[in-house]
């Protein structure tokens, strides 16, 4: 849009660049810009890509969103108002600039998935998108892996759609949905305050807990308050922030989930107690809990601003906020939350998605429970467990546990205190934090003491018990997940602390304990034998922990461990291969690298024997498919890494191969092998791993081979195993495809020598409903997206010859195109990959007619798309059309002598192709129609098997939605063009275009209509199609009017409609075969059922002597032709006519006047016959129900130009008189009344409209004396009634100009009349009037009329239009006299500055008048003084005759295809 002028730019509108302007600077914001270089130049906005994608979006939307409102579509314009409404306020939030990463980041998630959502529900094209929500481009991005990614985006979308419709949250449903889409989550909490006056210090413990299951999910958070009502650390005040992370979709789906915060109160026994040194302090006592249901805000159904607080009993002011994510992720993207002093509370257990890296060596310890007995003391006890983590030296290993999270480790811990409770149940959970190299040294050590609140009698209080447990067993794994009884023992407090007297000594009760030890032990023994050192087994106690290890480096299993460190027991190496595929997924995965090393080991150190080669293999396939799991899909980064990184077994692929072989054998032989579906699943690892080992070349022959076996039996083999053998075929496309896999020609070469041909039969047995459909279109695509010329020589090669070849190829290539996707960005590359090919394809695809299909093809037809989707398209792609039809016009040209072979069989394709709405296509391939006549008629004299096939399959492409009137314009002048200069074809083709070209007007009209409402024009098109002259069969058209005629109940019409098509059938044993819809009926059978149905209607209108006829024809047939004299007893209806009442209906006259109508109604009038009892106000109300907005007209007479060139809408409606024709037949006798009041409404083709007139002086004692009657005659195109309740009337040219005179003069007079009357009138319109007609330029308006009629030659052939030659010569001769009165009149009225104007108006009049009055005669007017408003006689005359030429179809007198009735 350059600058063209100061405060102008000159440019275009967007939606019509052909519109050009110039626009105020006010108006225009410039934009920077990026120019891209591709072939050609591409300006893009230089905004953020979001911005715009959010920008084409609205404005899609908008459209549509107005089409949805006019629809009255009032729930979805709700909807997508408020899609639109927020995007509008996002985007503003994008434009700002102002938001920090993470909000930026979380509001672009939100913005694209409501982009997707809306684009969904609104049926446009999806598109594909990375993980960070940026449009994934096509270009970039192989077949397989866009693939892919439209499945994974398909199914996303699906879920976000089944969230929207269940309504889970109808507000912030954006916030639920990316929640659901990430799988891992986060909580963040801060809390404010803790207001409870306790006096004393005391600990919060804040975790989340699920109360169905009763268990504690996540870490304790643990906020140390002093006495005083501060944090002990006095820089926690107002900082208390931690974030509960590592939650995976499994918790978020709990019923319930709370966040529980446990008071422990640190100071007395009891609070009543004085505060002095006399009672014992720091004692740990319960004090209460707090707690709150959070699960409608972790689950992101209530959605949480950093604003909006919530109330927890002694926690006032909390804020809780669902993040998506893990603590990486959120403390990139909510660093203003999350930072360096914001506490992390992980999970208990490991998250379900593991990450690579995330190293952690935690064991988890609960203290359960436990049970005491009081001994020798008269109350229970106030039991205190103390434990430290020790060594073997029984050594406290310093700052080794953890209480909770956000505190310090400490070294020791001490337990809550129940005053005189027997069975305390503790439930506290701290954890062990010790290094990996210290497990196998280091236990746990518990003390168990009583606590007097009185502080001299505590500090004589000794430990009364021990118990104690290993964290490492003798077999190296650690210590097992769960419950663990531990044995209570007694004795000496010295003897407690020593190691000696204890670390022999089994540590729990269960049968997991060494059964040496055990037998030593039993609950009802008091003592230890077996160098117990002195303590004794309580039988009166018990102690009962929880165990959970999060360990990254630590093991439980014993298999595993077994085969990590295989040389050390290498007679259990095959037992501990067997047992990997029984170990748990977390145990494996967290020791993948060590593993795979294993594994690999054990194959490369047994190189000369196959004794472990199965069970490795099957090992290998067993760790791939746990890395399929989702659960650990993010360690595919991690196998990916091994392979390129680590892996060094060379001549692994041996081994490989030769087990894959032998499983792939025995599958192929149909015998049983249980690993084949787990093998073909994990081939893509396989294959990596050999490819690495540098062995493709000799593992892609051997599984091509299979592969093609498996796809001869894809369309009804076991789903599984279709399944897997397309993803192995998968992925071998996608490993081709990359850059860094060498030189791939050879191998795409086997491929396509191998499987093409078979993925295509394949394609075509299976069928578009087959689930995996897609996966295999998908497979050849990528296929010939990796093909170059030399694949297609050695591909055409591999055929037996050219048949076989067009076959395969006309095959191939639809079915790209056939299996359309929701995704753009899918579906034009396909057709990008048949464009890059299309020099290897025309000539081979041009019989089969493929290239056709594909230029036609929906995804091509940008005419149909928005605007915003046609411009991405081109400006990507370009219009591909053009390309393939300038491709096509090209080799027609090139068949030379062999053209007349594809004569007319090329004709419908290249029709359907020229129809497609691109100018410089259209042009291109036009004048092949012409090459076509050209050929056909140098060899046979004539192009009528062209023209008939053109015609004939133009009704099928027009009413498909094909051709405008652009095409007919350029398709008349581009065949005559052509023509000029062939003096012989000249007048065949003119008569053939203008066949065409009237047939064109037809079916456009037709099409218009059928989406409209009105049923009738839906059936004044119909009818035009019917008797257009190139109608000369029966057509679908007949019964669609048919059917239209019964759902309006116009029984008559519709029998009317069926005769045509009896017509056309002979009474003969002749078969119909050409009417496939009757099935195999011969014609005497189709014509009799044909007869009876329109029997029955013309029963059901009444039109009983229409009856009678066909009735007569029947009977005639069944006596004499097929002598079946039951069928005589029909009745005939005779007692119907005479005793049964028909009321007349009136018949109406109705103009439809405007440019506003269409074609076939614009300034056209058409008798109406009325229904039974229909008054002409009903009539008229329903007439303008159909036109709205149109203006009804309450004249009768003719209106003027200016209302039928308006642009508007004028109706204008009257009764008129049928004029009654009695058939010779009845004339001069005696015939009732019923039977001529029948022909007085129907079988009429000519109607009267009488309306009074003044002419001359009135008497006042009689008003008749000066009244005349003006009379109308209107005569239709077919007699009333017919297949239509209407037709139209006519005027013949000589009419027409009859009564434009006419209006001209009325016009002058009526003028006169009102200057007159009116001298304040302006003189402009007086003097525009007079001159218009007086000017030599014009000649009185009439010199045309003089060429056409005062000739010679035309009277000679129009005898019968004498009198009306006569009329149009007085008109002309009266307008004499009435320009002479007004320009009489002007000379009056002009002023001084007119004058001249009006002297050369006056001089122009001398001349005329002595012309018109030389050839005409001379007419006088009456003073205009003395009769301003008298009409002159002649111009007064009885009636107004517009006799209105007749023309009706061949063979009919009532103007109806119906039987002939010569005696009427």
């Amino acid at each position: 849009m350059p600058l063209c002028l100061s405060g102008w730019y000159r440019g275009y509108l967007s939606r019509n660049k052909a519109q050009q302007g110039v626009f105020p600077v006010s108006f225009v914001q410039v934009k920077e810009v990026i120019i891209e270089k591709r072939g050609y130049e591409v300006v893009m906005s230089a905004e953020m890509p979001l911005v715009k994608e959010v920008t084409t979006t609205l404005r899609e939307w908008g459209s549509i969103w107005k089409q949805l409102f006019v629809a009255n579509k009032e729930a979805r314009v709700k909807q997508v108002q408020r899609l639109m409404w927020e995007l509008m306020e996002w985007r503003s939030q994008l434009l700002s600039g102002t938001l920090p990463s993470d909000e930026f980041k979380e509001l672009k998630q939100k913005v694209t998935s409501k982009i997707d959502y809306g684009n969904k529900i609104l049926e446009l094209d999806q598109v594909v998108r990375d993980d960070d929500g940026n449009i994934l481009e096509p270009e970039r991005a192989s077949v397989i892996s866009l693939f892919r990614a439209h499945e994974e985006a398909t199914a996303k979308i699906g879920e976000r759609i089944k969230e929207e419709q269940s309504n889970i949250q109808t507000d912030h449903s954006g916030i639920s949905a990316r929640i659901q889409s990430s799988p891992t989550h986060s909580l963040y909490v801060f809390v404010r305050n803790f207001v409870c006056r306790i006096g004393e210090d005391s600990e919060l413990f804040m975790s989340l807990y699920d109360p169905n299951k009763q268990t504690i999910i996540s870490e304790n958070y643990l906020v140390r308050w002093g006495s005083k009502g501060f944090p002990k650390e006095i820089d926690m005040l107002n900082n208390l922030k931690v974030v509960f992370t590592d939650l995976g979709n499994k918790d978020l789906s709990r019923e319930k989930i709370y966040l529980i915060c446990q008071i422990v109160r640190v100071g007395r026994m009891d609070l009543k107690e004085a505060n002095n040194k006399k009672f014992t302090q720091g004692l740990r006592r319960p004090f209460g809990v707090a707690v709150m249901d959070i699960s409608d805000i972790i689950k992101g159904k209530i959605e949480c601003d950093e604003e909006k607080q919530y109330f927890i009993p002694f926690f006032p002011y909390v804020l809780f906020l669902a993040l998506v994510g893990d603590i990486v992720q959120i403390r990139k993207e909510y660093p203003h939350l999350v930072d360096r002093s914001t506490v992390v509370a992980r999970k208990l257990g490991f998250p379900e998605i593991i990450m690579p890296g995330d190293v952690r060596n935690d064991i988890y310890l609960t203290l359960q429970g436990g049970d005491f007995d009081k001994y020798n003391k008269t109350t229970q006890k106030n039991v205190e467990v103390i434990m430290w983590v020790c060594d073997e030296e029984g050594k406290v290993i310093q700052n080794s546990i953890c209480l909770g999270a956000g505190d310090k480790a400490v070294s020791e811990y001490r337990s809550v205190i129940y005053y005189q409770v027997k069975q305390p149940r503790w439930m506290e959970t701290f954890k062990v934090c010790v290094q990996e190299i210290t497990y196998c040294q280091i236990h746990l050590r518990f003390m168990f003491r009583h606590r007097s609140s009185q502080e001299s009698k505590d500090k004589s209080e000794k430990n009364f018990a021990m118990a104690f447990v290993r964290l490492m067993k003798e077999d190296g794994t650690v210590l097992q997940d769960g419950l663990h009884e531990l044995v209570v023992f007694k004795g000496d407090s010295k003897r407690m602390e020593d190691v000696n007297c204890y670390l022999n000594l089994a540590s729990t009760r269960n049968h997991h304990s060494d059964p040496h030890k055990m037998s030593t032990l039993s609950r009802s023994s008091s003592s230890v034998s077996g160098g117990g050192g002195g303590l004794s087994v309580s039988s009166r106690d018990s102690f009962t922990i929880s165990t959970l290890v999060c360990s990254t480096k630590l093991t439980q299993n014993v298999g595993l461990l077994g085969l990590l460190k295989w040389r050390t027991r290498p007679e259990l190496l095959k037992e501990n291969l067997e047992k990997l595929k029984i170990i748990d997924g977390e145990e494996v995965v967290k020791f993948l690298q060590d593993t795979l090393d294993a594994l690999f080991n054990i194959m490369m150190e047994h190189s000369q024997t196959d004794d472990y080669d199965i069970l490795v293999f099957d090992a290998l396939i067993y760790i791939i498919g746990l890395i399929a799991d989702r659960k650990f899909q993010h360690f595919n980064t991690v196998l990916e890494a091994y392979i390129k990184q680590h892996f060094s077994a060379t001549l692994a692929y041996k081994k490989l191969m030769s087990v894959l072989k032998r499983y792939l054998d025995v599958s192929s032989r149909g015998e049983q092998c249980e690993p084949i579906l787990r093998t073909l699943k994990a081939l893509e690892y396989i294959f990596k791993f050999i490819v690495r080992s540098q062995c493709r070349d000799v593992l892609l022959p051997l599984m091509l081979r299979e592969l093609s076996g498996a796809l001869i039996t894809m369309a009804d083999g076991p789903h599984d195993e279709r399944k897997n053998s397309l993803e192995l075929l998968n992925n071998i496309l996608e490993v081709l495809s990359r850059n860094n896999v060498g030189d791939t020609f050879q191998h795409i070469q086997d491929i396509v020598v191998s499987l093409l041909r078979v993925i295509n039969q394949t394609v075509i047995t299976m069928g578009r409903e087959h689930t995996l459909i897609s996966r295999v279109v998908a497979c050849m695509t990528a296929i010939l997206s990796q093909m170059d010329d030399r694949h297609y020589c050695t591909y055409i090669e591999t055929f037996s010859g050219t048949t076989d070849l067009v076959v395969s190829a006309s095959h191939t290539y639809p079915q790209i195109n056939n299996y359309q996707f929701e995704y753009m960005s899918f579906n034009f590359p396909g057709n990008c990959i048949f464009m890059c090919n299309i020099s290897q394809l025309c000539l081979i695809l041009m019989p089969s007619f493929l290239l056709f299909a594909f230029i036609t093809q929906e995804s091509l037809q940008l005419q149909h798309f928005s605007p915003t989707k046609r411009n991405k398209i081109l400006a990507k792609y370009g219009d591909m059309r053009r390309l393939i039809g300038f491709a096509i016009r090209d080799i027609w040209y090139k068949l030379g002598s062999h053209k007349i072979c594809f004569i007319p069989g090329m004709v419908g394709p290249i029709l359907e192709m020229t129809l497609i709405p691109e100018e410089e296509l259209r042009r291109a391939t036009i004048p092949i129609f012409f090459d076509m006549i050209t050929c056909e008629h140098a060899r046979f004299g004539n192009f009528s098997k062209f023209e008939n096939e053109i015609i004939l399959k133009l009704d099928h492409e027009v009413e498909g939605g094909g051709g405008d009137e652009r095409y007919m314009q350029l398709l008349e002048t581009i065949l005559l063009d052509c023509a000029a200069e062939k003096h012989t074809l000249r007048p065949q083709v003119q008569h053939f275009v203008s066949l065409v070209k009237g047939l064109l007007i037809r079916l456009l009209d037709y099409r218009t209509v059928m989406s409209d409402d009105s049923r009738n024009n839906r059936m004044s098109c119909t009818v035009n199609l019917l008797v257009s002259p190139t109608f000369s069969e029966i057509s679908w058209y007949l019964y669609k009017l048919r059917d239209l005629h019964l759902e309006c109940e116009n029984y008559t019409e519709a029998a009317y409609t069926l005769l045509l098509h009896s017509r056309l059938l002979k009474w003969s044993d002749d078969m119909c075969s050409q009417f496939e819809f009757h099935g195999s009926q011969t014609q005497r059978q189709l014509k009799e059922t044909l007869y009876d149905t329109i029997i029955d209607y013309f029963d059901k209108g009444k039109m009983w002597e229409e009856a009678i006829t066909l009735c007569k024809e029947l009977a005639e047939q069944y006596e004499n032709e097929i002598f079946d004299y039951e069928l005589l007893s029909k009745r005939l209806f005779y007692e119907n006519i005479m005793k049964i009442l028909r009321p007349k209906p009136d018949y109406f006259a109705v103009g439809y006047y405007g440019q506003g109508y269409p074609p076939f109604l614009r300034n056209k009038v058409f008798i109406h016959r009325g229904k039974e009892y229909e008054r002409r106000e009903d009539f008229q109300n329903q007439l303008m129900s159909q036109f709205p907005s149109a203006v009804r007209l309450n004249t009768t007479t003719m209106p003027g130009d200016d209302i039928k060139n308006s642009p508007l809408q004028y109706i204008q409606c009257f009764t008129v008189q049928p004029v009654l024709e009695i058939p010779p037949r009845l004339k001069n006798k005696p015939v009732p009344d019923q039977i001529i009041n029948f022909y007085k409404s129907n079988y009429v083709q000519r109607f009267h409209y009488s309306r009074p007139v003044r002419k001359g002086p009135v008497d006042p004692n009689n008003e008749f004396a000066s009244m005349w009657i003006e009379r109308t005659t209107f005569t239709t195109v077919y007699k009333l009634p017919g297949i239509l309740r209407w037709f139209e009337t006519t005027l013949s040219p000589l009419e027409n100009a009859i009564e434009t005179m006419e209006s001209t003069n009325e016009k002058i007079l009526t003028m006169i009349n009102q200057y007159q009357s009116d001298w304040s009138l302006p003189i402009n319109p007086l003097s525009m009037l007079l001159n218009g007609i007086v000017d030599p330029a014009v000649m009185g308006g009439f010199a045309k009329y003089e060429k056409a009629f005062f000739t010679e030659e035309y009277t000679q052939q129009h005898q019968e239009d004498r009198d009306k030659l006569l009329r149009l010569k007085d008109l002309i001769a009266w307008q004499i006299p009435l320009l002479g009165g007004g320009i009489s009149l002007h000379g009056k009225r002009v002023t001084d500055d007119l004058r001249p104007f009006h002297e050369r108006m006056e001089e122009c009049f001398k001349q005329l008048k002595k012309k018109v009055e030389k050839e005409y005669g001379a007419r006088e007017l009456p003073d205009m003084d003395e009769r301003k408003s008298t009409r002159p006689r002649s111009m007064l005359r009885s009636f107004r005759q517009s006799v209105i030429s007749i023309s009706s179809l061949q063979g009919s007198e009532c103007g109806t295809p119906t039987k002939t009735h010569p005696d009427r």
